[in-house]
């Protein structure tokens, strides 16, 4: 069996991020991707962050369009800061026979030697890189050969899909459409939940 591993804050997850999930799923036969939205994530600032149960409400209602897709609230359930390493554990225990795939954006790749035992992190998965940007592949494929030497990293050939959960937040508080970078549902849920105005926003998940 082979399972992806897909972490974030997904806050909110777009239509780029099911996009890296479904490309990779497609380039590496994968038979189900796990999108994993993070408790307190050491790369990011908590201050513009809806809680972790709205977060992981929507994806899975972005999740529903593609079977191969699934969540888990893995990272959302403990204490701890979520770094990689400890959820490639969790996914080790849980499928011990399952060859594991951590996909990740390319901004990401370009940082990942600054992640938390990377090392032990490459030994366990490979690690599968599917590019945001035109025009970024030649830098990839540098950092690529460079980590090659701790695990196997291979870069997707699919086109990328430039989106920016950021941006997104700010075309919600501003009032603007943003309706056409979501999942139908997912647009509903925030909708409905008046989610990404200045009063909804919490300051951290303690």
């Amino acid at each position: 069996m082979r399972i992806g591993i897909y972490g974030g804050s997904f806050n909110p997850v777009h239509n780029g991020h099911i996009h890296l999930a479904r490309a990779a799923a497609d380039e590496f036969s994968l038979d189900r991707v796990y999108l994993v939205p993070s408790r307190i994530s050491p790369h990011r600032s908590m201050s513009e962050y809806v809680s972790g149960e709205e977060r992981l409400a929507m994806l899975r209602l972005a999740c529903r369009c593609d079977e191969r897709l699934s969540v888990s609230d893995f990272e959302l359930s403990t204490d701890r800061v979520s770094y990689t390493v400890y959820t490639v554990e969790h996914f080790r225990e849980k499928y011990p026979d399952a060859e594991l795939f951590l996909l990740v954006g390319s901004d990401m790749l370009m940082c990942f030697e600054s992640w938390y035992n990377y090392r032990d992190i490459l030994a366990e998965t490979n690690l599968c890189v599917v590019s945001r940007y035109d025009g970024d592949r030649g830098e990839l494929e540098k950092m690529a050969e460079k980590l090659s030497e701790y695990g196997r990293v291979f870069i997707s050939r699919s086109e990328p899909l430039e989106l920016s959960s950021t941006e997104i937040r700010k075309k919600i508080a501003k009032n603007e459409n943003y309706a056409c970078y979501l999942d139908e549902n997912v647009v509903q849920y925030i909708r409905s939940k008046g989610l990404y105005h200045a009063a909804s926003v919490i300051p951290s998940e303690q």
